[in-house]
């Protein structure tokens, strides 16, 4: 991808893996458990597909985030520039069906669903050995004029001073395998909760974040790195409420479904403010809502997610 070459190696990987290759038109082609053909049950007879590749993560499992980035871009690359440029992505919504292969490329096909003056709407299949892995339906919109208004950003404390997480998992070893691999710098303002539990119990999480080097300049690439970024955190405040930490054997947790509004656009490699909370976890679930601000305040995006959040007794 352009202007990557002096990207860290994290960075440089991430650009990698959305950087996604068009193998053309084809029929949709999957099984399902039973090992019948699910084509149509999934979609058209036909898609456009691309193929990405997959970050290596210490668990052996796709990133979640990977994925909603790669079906971002995937999306967008389907959507036809006008005379204003290309529809930049106003919305997704996303559900895990799968946990990924770490090791092995995933297929993106892509259903053109509708093209109007002003949305056009895709929905996206990622698939691996045969399988869908994630479905998501997404929204293009042309910019336009009309109402506008935003809630504040927090009253909390800068980037500046936070320690990042690298530097928090300094004496965890863990911890900073996963830290030192990610292509996104984060600062937690409560601290970090993968060793051991909060200093309140409270359903509340804020972290900065931003790319660890510069990016491209591309809207879709910008909204595919938020989309990315969006997964890391956004549970976090189930666990504070609970005392619970990443760290914690008895944890079985995962993303179930992913929900994201773009607002204004940013660019992802300067400092944005991710505001977290939870308002309900229940029969295994746990629900977490994010806004992210850009540090002059704009709002850029929100963020719905709900995970499977279990904790095994002992």
């Amino acid at each position: 991808m352009t202007d990557a070459t002096a990207a860290p190696p994290p960075l440089e990987d991430l650009l990698d893996v959305l950087t996604l290759k068009d193998v053309g038109t084809a029929r949709i082609s999957v099984t399902d458990p039973l090992g019948r053909d699910a084509a149509t049950s999934i979609g058209a007879e036909s898609a456009r597909v691309f193929l990405g590749q997959s970050q290596r993560m210490p668990h052996g499992r796709v990133f979640g985030g990977q994925v909603l980035a790669q079906c971002v871009m995937a999306a967008g690359l389907t959507v036809d520039a006008d005379e204003e440029g290309p529809r930049p992505i106003h919305s997704l919504h996303g559900y895990f069906m799968r946990p990924g292969d770490d090791t092995m490329p995933i297929h993106f096909a892509v259903e053109e669903m509708r093209d109007g003056q002003s949305f056009s709407t895709r929905r996206v299949h990622a698939i691996q050995k045969g399988a869908p892995i994630m479905s998501m339906n997404c929204s293009f919109q042309v910019r336009a004029g009309g109402l506008d208004h935003q809630e504040a950003m927090p009253d909390v404390p800068g980037p500046d001073g936070l320690a990042s997480l690298t530097e928090l998992a300094r004496d965890n070893a863990a911890a900073l395998r996963v830290a030192e691999i990610r292509p996104i710098e984060q600062r937690p303002v409560e601290g970090s909760i993968f060793a051991g539990p909060g200093a309140e119990r409270v359903p509340v999480n804020h972290v900065w974040l931003r790319s660890v080097g510069a990016l491209p300049h591309d809207p879709l690439l910008h909204a595919a790195v938020l989309a990315y970024a969006s997964d890391y955190s956004l549970l976090e405040p189930v666990l504070r409420e609970h005392g619970l930490a990443w760290g914690d054997p008895r944890l079985r947790i995962a993303s179930l479904d992913h929900a994201m509004w773009f607002h204004r656009a940013a660019d992802p490699s300067e400092w944005i403010l991710y505001s977290q909370q939870s308002p309900s976890a229940e029969s295994g679930r746990g629900l977490a809502i994010g806004q992210m601000f850009t540090r002059d305040g704009t709002l850029v995006a929100t963020v719905a997610q709900e995970g499977m959040i279990r904790v095994k007794e002992s």
